[in-house]
């Protein structure tokens, strides 16, 4: 992201030689800390971070792909929210996208001041944001012949491909929502509070066209833009200074009670991610429920700025926070491609617990969470790949230093 540390600008850390090369991890760190302007607000970042970590952990645990007996290679997608709806509670926790379009708001409002030519400014975050897109598109269309050549049939390759591609639509609308941030910035400054106001009763209005009126589910469609626009809109708020504990704590506690009311009184499904099979999503797209659940996370994070920025004095738990946020789309972008790699891969082996089998009972979950490791190396593979054709010119200046 734009406005993440640049490693490739840490000065030199003292220590040379042997002693050098033998703390590289060390050095490593120290020139990430030394690599950070000291006024930078390093608890953004760190929200940032787990925004990413936490929808790509809860895409590992809600989405399965079981086999059936035998050896057809089929897979047919599923998810345990499905086979035991009682779990609703976890996709509470993993559903972080609010989050990121909150930060999202913030930052863009902290980068684009007056007098800033926008055809450059918009130009160089769409060049950082879109450009691990091309690099997945080519990598799928070779991977997708071998699985239809290895007998996997029509139904597996739309279900895998639809999983690959699902993160597209997310890096789609922030795209838009990043290029509008001039006009959000001034819609704000007019309207304030009312703007955000007007957005939710946006999605509103559409919900109440489709569930209440029993009208075309269409309208729904734009709620992607408006829905996501309330957290955006709250980002810019918080550049602005609009944003201090007591409104944060108002926002908690009146989001976290509108999506309760909205889920046990007006029959919104308490999932807030997608279940297979479910005739209404949360996510897809946006309701007032998850638009009621990411106001809550937005005034969660405001308040927990402050413990993260403590948390972020630490060394190392800064590092990881600036490596995550290096990678930040091409983790998100390939984090299902990772999964579906090691999914794939192990189908060679038979029915893998946890990996293959059907998530219809709480074990389940205890089978599952090994693989969580064995998904995250095959991501930090893939990032390091497409790492090498997305920045070809930093992979051989990286090659010639090392020589």
């Amino acid at each position: 992201m734009s406005d993440s540390v640049r490693l490739g600008d840490a000065p030199e850390t003292s220590g040379r030689g042997d002693r050098q090369r033998s703390s590289a991890p060390r050095s490593l760190v120290a020139k990430i800390v030394a690599a950070t302007p000291p006024g930078r607000d390093r608890a953004v970042d760190a929200l940032r971070a787990i925004a990413i970590l936490g929808v790509v952990l809860g895409h590992w645990l809600v989405t399965a792909l079981v086999a059936p007996p035998g050896d057809d290679p089929a897979l047919r997608v599923t998810s345990p929210l499905k086979e035991m709806p009682w779990l609703a509670p976890v996709s509470w926790a993993l559903q972080t996208l609010a989050v990121f379009f909150f930060v999202g708001g913030y930052v863009g409002a902290r980068a684009y001041k007056p007098g800033t030519a926008y055809g450059s400014w918009v130009r160089g975050r769409m060049v950082r944001l879109l450009r691990p897109v091309p690099v997945l598109l080519v990598v799928w269309v070779p991977v997708s012949a071998g699985l239809l050549a290895a007998g996997y049939d029509g139904q597996t390759l739309r279900s895998v491909i639809k999983l690959v591609l699902s993160p597209l639509w997310f890096l789609l609308v922030y795209a838009a929502l990043t290029a509008l941030t001039p006009l959000v910035i001034a819609l704000w400054r007019r309207l304030g509070w009312t703007a955000v106001a007007l957005a939710a009763a946006a999605v509103a209005a559409t919900d109440l066209v489709r569930f209440a009126f029993d009208g075309p589910g269409w309208p729904g469609w734009a709620n992607v833009l408006t829905g996501w626009l309330v957290p955006y809109l709250l980002g810019v708020a918080w550049a602005g200074g609009a944003l201090d504990r007591r409104i944060a704590a108002g926002l908690l506690a009146g989001g976290a009670a509108a999506a309760a009311g909205l889920i046990l009184v007006a029959g919104y499904p308490a999932s807030m991610v997608g279940v297979p099979g479910a005739a209404v999503s949360n996510l897809n797209p946006p309701t007032l429920a998850a638009v009621a659940f990411g106001t809550a996370q937005v005034g969660a994070a405001v308040l927990l700025r402050d413990r993260l920025a403590r948390l972020m004095d630490r060394s190392r738990w800064w590092a990881v926070v600036v490596v995550t946020n290096l990678a930040a789309m091409t983790i998100f972008l390939y984090h299902q491609t990772a999964m579906l790699a090691v999914t794939l891969a192990g189908r060679a082996f038979g029915v893998l617990p946890g990996l293959h089998t059907r998530p219809d009972e709480p074990f389940w979950a205890v089978e599952r969470v090994p693989w969580l490791p064995v998904f995250a190396v095959a991501l930090a593979v893939a990032v390091a790949a497409a790492h090498r054709f997305e920045h070809p010119r930093h992979a051989k200046a990286v090659k010639g230093h090392s020589r």
